[in-house]
């Protein structure tokens, strides 16, 4: 699983730290998403999808 993300479009809604906060965090000033774990367990996989799913700005980008 690879992870891409769009940071100019990330609006800081935090739906991603929600869903997988193993994965993603927000940066403490503007709320952008912060990846943490570039190649995931694949226990996470399927936080990982749903985090991108839920994402209203949809900078998150998840190729199998």
């Amino acid at each position: 699983m690879k992870i891409d993300i769009e940071f100019d479009r990330c609006c800081g809604a935090g739906q991603c730290v929600l869903v997988a906060p193993e994965v993603f965090d927000q940066r403490d000033e503007d709320g952008i998403v912060v990846l943490l774990e570039e190649n995931p367990a694949a226990e996470q996989y399927e936080n990982v999808r749903q985090a991108a799913a839920v994402c209203p700005a949809a900078a998150i980008t998840v190729h199998e």
